[in-house]
């Protein structure tokens, strides 16, 4: 059978798959594994556990213990399959994290329904990421039945935590080596970036908690306490007057989709101060007090010209200028975590195959593009060290963590199809030996 033949047999056979597809994504679902806190990380893994054993994967189900996340009440699941070939060679990895936000208002639809409707599925996670997940699986399931000789291994993953830093997740799996350049030498992690897209990388991210301090006092007699929130008020206004012009004045030759997200941004993620919420069912009034502390989350995202320890020192430099400029001001400061930008080289081998993938089922170039947020990459490159890694999948960017979330179940077939000749052209018969 000739390369063209054989791309072909692919390309039908996961036509044929269109309701296994809509079928399985659909599954998928309706197991609504939100994060936080992490529910239903187990019931996912076996349900993908029985899956790839039929379809001749071994499974390894992987819970990461003491990572951060993990504990008895929500334990962070993660399951590994892997199926080799027939001959030597090289292995491709498919990573898709299986946990999905909260559903928030604004749905028409029944978030965990998997409705289908007008060629798309409706749900949280469809395009983020399970819409992906399934399109790997039957990529991998179609490519295994008609070259059964193939060489090198498939290996597919569904990790949890993504959406809150993936430590649960590709982080443990990568410091236990299962993403060692020994053991797998390419990945694609099925992120919705549109189905003519490869995604070479991401910003950094630096996410921290600044408190600002104060004193008690009764709140008819605010001279003789000292407001906190007041003091993060002045704190919001530097940022607003100082901080943020700055950072629209820091551009990136980095291909960072959208547009908007080539500069320097920083969203204040949460802000918390004096007294706290009251319990359900309390229904009296709050008591007159002084604020004596006051909190925020900042999530700033940078780009590959910049450096991390110059990113917070723009920070600390405005607390400091408070500090001494403002009577009484003071702070606490802690880093929650930081991670670096990365972006894999345009020649690397996944990109060329995947590049060549796209250009054969959709008839067009692709568009090289970097996230404006981080997903998983970022642990496969630092801590499994690891370079030849994208992120291709279906789905629109713009629709992740939206209510009404959908995924196009074309979109989901061309980008399987994109797949499996990917692992054609890697694995395929005529790759020599």
């Amino acid at each position: 059978m000739t390369t063209s033949d054989l791309h072909a047999r692919l390309c039908a056979e996961i036509d044929a798959r269109r309701d296994d597809l809509i079928a399985l994504t659909q599954d998928l679902i309706r197991i609504p594994t939100v994060n936080p806190p992490g529910n239903n990380y187990r019931e996912i893994c076996e349900y993908l556990a029985k899956r790839l054993s039929k379809s001749g994967y071994a499974v390894e189900l992987i819970r990461a213990e003491g990572m951060i996340g993990d504990s008895d009440k929500y334990p962070r699941w993660n399951i590994v399959a892997r199926r080799e070939g027939g001959r030597p060679g090289e292995t491709v990895h498919f990573n898709s994290h299986h946990d999905v936000v909260e559903t928030g208002s604004g749905w028409t639809f029944d978030p965990f329904g998997g409705k289908l409707k007008d060629g798309k599925i409706y749900g949280r996670g469809t395009c983020d990421m399970k819409g992906g997940l399934a399109a790997s699986i039957i990529a991998a399931e179609v490519f295994g039945d008609l070259v059964r000789e193939f060489a090198g291994a498939i290996e597919i993953s569904g990790t949890a935590d993504e959406e809150t830093g993936g430590f649960g997740g590709v982080a443990y799996l990568a410091g236990k080596g299962y993403f060692s350049p020994e053991r797998v030498q390419h990945v694609i992690i099925p992120e919705p970036l549109n189905k003519d897209r490869i995604c070479l990388g991401h910003r950094g991210v630096w996410w921290a908690e600044i408190e600002t301090h104060g004193r008690i006092a009764h709140g008819s007699m605010p001279f003789l306490g000292d407001s906190a929130i007041r003091h993060m008020a002045a704190l919001l206004r530097e940022f607003e007057d100082t901080l943020y012009p700055a950072l629209a004045n820091k551009h990136t030759a980095m291909p960072v989709v959208p547009p908007g997200a080539r500069q320097s941004t920083m969203n204040i993620n949460s802000i918390h101060g004096g007294q706290p919420e009251p319990e359900d069912g309390f229904t009296g009034f709050p008591a007159p007090v002084v604020a004596h502390s006051a909190r925020i989350i900042i999530d700033r995202r940078y780009l590959i010209e910049e450096s991390p320890v110059a990113v917070r020192q723009e920070v600390i430099d405005l607390l400091e200028k408070l500090k001494r400029e403002r009577a009484g001001f003071s702070y606490e400061i802690k880093d929650l975590w930081t991670i670096s930008p990365t972006m894999t080289e345009k020649d690397a081998p996944i990109v060329r195959s995947v590049a060549k993938a796209i250009h054969e089922v959709l008839g067009l170039a692709p568009e090289y593009v970097v996230s404006p947020g981080t997903y998983d990459q970022k642990h496969i490159d630092r801590i499994g060290l690891l370079k030849n890694c994208i992120a291709y999948g279906p789905g629109i960017l713009d629709l992740a963590h939206q209510p009404d979330e959908y995924v196009g179940v074309d979109d989901m077939l061309d980008s399987a199809k994109v797949m499996a000749l990917t692992l054609s052209d890697l694995l395929g018969p005529d790759r020599a030996e």
